[in-house]
């Protein structure tokens, strides 16, 4: 069963390489720029490589390329690792793109008093953005809720079945677990875009395996804070209300196993975490990526 529980840690803690080229500079909008954009790669999107080569900002690029030039766009580096042998791990390395961002977010708020600032995120960098903008919409962040104009997140791991989705209905929510409380203030400004199948934004509620292997890595490293242990205890919660115990060791058990197993290939060989390039939203045939980019473009 440990064994079990270590290997979905990894796999879905883990992200894809990225599948978007790094976006091109923009034009200098100047100091104040209307609408200051941060952005948070995913995993191995971002973090310096040992043959010292710097990976582009990756699946976002096709987000922030060619926003006006009143927008400037700056992506958060950081750890973005999932494994320990990484050198960080994933509590550890979400924690870090938090602290960036909300550095960036601070500066760019006492430099500038009336740029919007807008947050994006895919996968990882979509479960750091969307803690920020949390924190921010709970009242106690880095800017006044009402500065943070637009929050996009793309396979955010921390999905609610509550949150904005622009696209398809997908079952459950992130594997990771709701975040408590929401977004608070923030929640207007928000936006989630799940693909259908995609498993790390879209967990069945009754998958009692997934969403412990998704709380144990997003607390992994970290101190255990009055947020874990609320996540920890609606978790419980949930699992007592299905049946205890017995269901958690009956997802455990040969003919469980087997079948994880075939919705994890199948999950992976059907690349749908990283292809939101081409998964559409709408009836007009208008992908994801296309989406975000339009919705962030009216901010501006």
């Amino acid at each position: 069963m440990r064994r079990l529980v270590a290997l979905v840690v990894g796999i879905m803690a883990a992200a894809v390489l990225p599948a978007v080229a790094a976006a091109p500079a923009a034009a200098d909008p100047g100091p104040c720029p209307s609408l200051y954009v941060v952005a948070v790669p995913g995993t191995w999107e971002t973090a310096d490589r040992p043959d010292g080569r710097q990976p582009g900002p990756g699946m976002l690029s096709a987000v922030t390329r060619g926003l006006p030039s009143s927008v400037r766009t700056d992506y958060v580096t950081y750890a973005a690792t999932a494994f320990p042998w990484e050198g960080e791990i994933y509590g550890r390395s979400k924690a870090q793109a938090i602290s960036a961002a909300r550095g960036m977010i601070g500066d760019m708020a006492r430099t500038c008093a009336d740029t919007d600032i807008a947050l994006l995120g895919y996968s990882q960098g979509a479960d750091a953005a969307g803690d920020l903008a949390a924190e921010i919409g709970s009242g106690a962040g880095v800017i006044p809720a009402d500065r943070l104009v637009a929050v996009g997140l793309l396979s955010d791991p921390r999905r609610s079945e509550t949150d904005n989705l622009v696209g398809p209905r997908v079952p459950g929510s992130g594997a990771a677990g709701a975040r408590p409380g929401g977004f608070g203030w923030a929640t207007p400004s928000v936006v989630s875009i799940c693909a259908t199948g995609d498993l790390y934004c879209s967990t069945e509620k009754d998958d009692f395996v997934t969403r412990l292997s998704g709380f144990l890595a997003l607390s992994s490293g970290g101190p255990v804070t009055g947020t874990f242990t609320d996540e920890a205890l609606a978790l419980w919660h949930d699992l007592w209300a299905a049946g205890g115990l017995p269901v958690l060791a009956a997802q455990f058990d040969k003919q469980a196993n087997n079948a994880r197993v075939d919705q994890l290939t199948t999950f992976y060989s059907s690349q749908v975490h990283h292809d939101y390039s081409r998964y559409v939203v709408d009836g007009q045939g208008t992908t994801a990526l296309q989406w975000m980019k339009s919705w962030l473009r009216a901010k501006a």
